[in-house]
Parts: structure tokens; C-alpha cells; sequence
């Protein structure tokens, strides 16, 4: 499977609300696994797990995740 180019803030976000990834999974709905993958990028989230992701943690959508301007993706190639 090939990482996501989609970069995300949700361990940073994660530890601030002083959760385990235990206790965001189950809040989630989703494995622990799950959210181990979303953390180090090899895994994006449905729009829905993301949206329950900014609630549980408190951000907003952008604040979480971030996807690379068209300069940044053309420079990366």
C-alpha cells in the first residue's frame, strides 16, 4: 500500500486531549491498528472518520489533516 500524500496532525492532536490510542479507537469506533495506520500517514480516513476524528479530538477538519498545495505535489514527483 502506498503512503497518502495527505499529512495529517492527529497524534499531536491525540496526545493534547490525553488520549491512549486505545480510548480514541473505541471513541471512533475503529481498531487500534486503525488509528496506528491514520498517525503515520500509510492510512487516510473515510470523510466520515475524519469529521468523528476533529469532534472526538476537538480541531477542526484542517487543523488535523493537510494535503499538499499543486507547487508542493509538483516539486515531490
Amino acid at each position: 500500500m502506498k503512503p497518502t500524500r495527505i499529512t495529517n496532525q492527529v497524534k499531536k492532536h491525540r496526545l493534547l486531549a490525553s488520549l491512549t490510542q486505545e480510548e480514541l479507537a473505541q471513541k471512533l469506533g475503529v481498531s487500534r491498528q486503525t488509528v496506528i495506520a491514520i498517525e503515520s500517514g500509510k492510512y487516510s480516513p473515510t470523510l466520515e472518520t475524519a469529521f468523528m476524528l476533529a469532534n472526538v479530538l476537538g480541531a477542526g477538519v484542517e487543523e488535523l489533516f493537510q494535503y499538499p498545495n499543486e507547487e508542493e505535489v509538483g516539486q515531490s514527483d
